[in-house]
């Protein structure tokens, strides 16, 4: 390889790298684009640890409140609202399962400030050539697990993410185009009762 072609390699690797960092979005940017989200509606695509698929519809209201509506067969409700999580299980009787929403990753969307800088929240800030892929855990209780958000830019927009949970199980959520702003009715995250409200 002549003097010539080495050179000309590491300016191409340069200017790629720089293109790439150009593409990979600040975190303060993401902070923002999230703190500003207060509505969003859409479709998305749920793969679960076991490697089955859901497919259904979400509805977000920021901060505090999430409802993902899943489609038959599946027919299940999962609600976040009241600092709780509520899933209900569509084949059974039994009232729904209850977690702390402070204990699940989803709580760092859903946060009222969202302040991705703060020390020890994000984990992993990467860029793959198309999106920015942000890894953010609780910093006082990493034991909850973390959650791997991906974002697109021009505009910014929230595409996917996974939740590693603190049991070792690991879930993606693909969305489809998002509808933001307009309004949710407060009833939508109302706690669900045995059955699919």
């Amino acid at each position: 390889m002549t003097l010539w072609t080495r050179m000309a390699a590491v300016a191409i690797a340069v200017v790629t790298a720089q293109a790439a960092w150009a593409d990979k979005l600040p975190l303060n940017t993401i902070s923002s684009y999230l703190n500003d989200l207060q509505t969003a509606q859409g479709t998305f695509t749920q793969i679960n640890d076991d490697g089955s698929v859901d497919t259904g519809n979400i509805y977000i209201k920021r901060p505090g409140r999430m409802r993902f509506e899943y489609n038959p067969p599946n027919e299940s409700l999962l609600v976040a609202s009241a600092n709780a999580v509520f899933i209900v299980d569509s084949k059974s009787n039994q009232a729904p399962e209850t977690y702390p929403l402070r204990r699940t990753p989803l709580s760092l969307i859903l946060a009222r400030n969202v302040n991705l800088g703060q020390a020890n929240m994000v984990v992993g800030h990467d860029f793959d050539g198309t999106a920015t892929i942000v890894t953010a855990q609780d910093p006082e209780h990493p034991e909850y697990g973390n959650i791997q958000m991906k974002f697109t830019g021009n505009p910014v927009q929230l595409r996917q993410w996974v939740v590693n949970d603190s049991g070792g199980g690991q879930t993606t959520v693909v969305l489809g185009e998002l509808q933001t702003g307009g309004t949710l009715s407060n009833r939508l995250f109302d706690q669900p009762k045995r059955s699919r409200d």
